[in-house]
């Protein structure tokens, strides 16, 4: 197993009704996690919202996380932003609290260009000593993180020791395994990609799908790697609808609203999203039947 897990859920961020982060549940979505078979959790990242989180929030989040989990699996910070300086005194605050690793996703909206990205993973990445996971999600940021800027960071930077892959090309994801130096881990940051992309050298998922059937991609990874690759596809396929339903709309809308209908309720989202309309919470009723979870 990979240090920082197999199946690393991004966990949603529970709010109040009144939309105060609610710790005492996010505790509990902890306690829930790990028993559905999460082997590592990521706390404030896109799917828990970290855009409308307030730095405060998050270290607290980050801080409630690592007490519930108990040091039973790795918790993973989610410490990254448009500006390089608040990246870094986030990482400081994660690194200062307890957390394991770090998640930095791509600068979004300044659409740094290769270099830039290159210089601004490194200045982070050496504000820490806590392992640090890169993440490229072009569909988000609108700025791809190419391959021989992911191989160069992997070489020369001794912390950064994993990429999570959500650009959707197989052939970067190819690339990037080919030539990464050894101890460097791709994750796919897809749920629906993670068996294409463990055929060419991926070794887990940070997962949405998880908060739901974590037990079932760890053995659909497990049977991968042990070559019962027909049981691995079988689940593969059984929960393709469910991997595709998740982000019919902009996440995390649809995985609160999940939680919810199978009895986890995690309270609603901040603006500038919304929770699911009564016909697209059907729609998603009707996905959870078809896969078995309701």
């Amino acid at each position: 197993m990979p240090g920082l897990g197999t199946v690393i859920t991004a966990m949603v961020t529970p709010f109040t009704e009144d939309l105060k982060v609610d710790l005492k549940r996010t505790a509990e979505l902890t306690e829930h996690l790990i028993e559905l078979g999460s082997d590592g959790l990521l706390v404030t990242g896109t799917t828990g919202e970290s855009p409308t989180l307030t730095a405060e929030e998050k270290v607290a989040l980050w801080e409630t996380v690592i007490k519930a989990a108990r040091g039973r699996v790795p918790v993973m910070a989610g410490t990254g932003s448009n500006n390089t300086e608040q990246s870094i005194a986030l990482t400081k605050q994660a690194q200062a609290v307890g957390a394991d690793a770090i998640l930095l996703v791509t600068p979004y909206y300044n659409k740094p260009p290769q270099n830039a990205l290159y210089a601004h993973f490194k200045a982070v990445a050496e504000a820490t000593k806590l392992p640090v996971m890169i993440y490229n999600v072009p569909g988000r940021t609108s700025r791809n993180i190419d391959a021989p800027t992911v191989l160069r960071l992997a070489r020369e930077v001794p912390n950064i020791v994993a990429l999570k892959e959500a650009g959707g090309s197989l052939d970067q994801v190819s690339e990037i395994c080919r030539q990464a130096p050894e101890g460097f881990t791709v994750y796919s940051g897809d749920d629906s990609l993670t068996l294409p992309m463990l055929a060419v050298g991926a070794k887990g998922i940070v997962s949405v799908a998880s908060h739901l059937i974590a037990g079932q991609l760890r053995e659909m990874i497990a049977g991968f790697e042990s070559g019962a690759w027909q049981k691995a596809r079988d689940i593969h396929l059984k929960f393709f609808p469910l991997f595709k339903g998740l982000f019919f709309t902009t996440s995390p809308s649809p995985v609160k609203a999940a939680l919810k209908l199978t009895g986890f309720p995690v309270g609603g989202l901040r603006l500038p999203l919304l929770p699911l309309t009564e016909k697209e919470e059907e729609y998603l009723r009707g996905i959870l039947v078809d896969v078995g979870l309701l």
